[in-house]
């Protein structure tokens, strides 16, 4: 039986570009939904940091997951966001 991955992902614009980050963000969300295996895929922004960005996401595999990170969608906003964010923090967890 495979185990539920979560994934807990951090990613800040650089200064000016927030909101060019956060609509490349948002794009992901309705593709990324629709994936085979995504539980849920929330976006939340920081209320005291601007431009910091999380998303907290349930997969029902990591095999699921990597899918997700070679899709068409990421890819498009990988390439919205280049040269306008630092690079994301990533940390793939699972439930005790």
């Amino acid at each position: 039986m495979s185990i539920p991955l979560t994934i807990v992902a951090t990613i800040q614009a650089l200064p000016g570009f927030e909101d060019d980050v956060a609509k490349a963000l948002i794009d992901c969300i309705v593709p990324t939904l629709a994936e085979a295996g995504c539980l849920q895929y929330d976006l939340h922004t920081d209320n005291n940091k601007p431009g910091l960005y999380l998303f907290f996401e349930n997969w029902s595999t990591r095999e699921e997951w990597l899918v997700h990170m070679e899709s068409d969608h990421l890819a498009a906003m990988k390439k919205a966001t280049e040269g306008k964010m630092e690079a994301p923090v990533i940390y793939e967890m699972e439930k005790i």
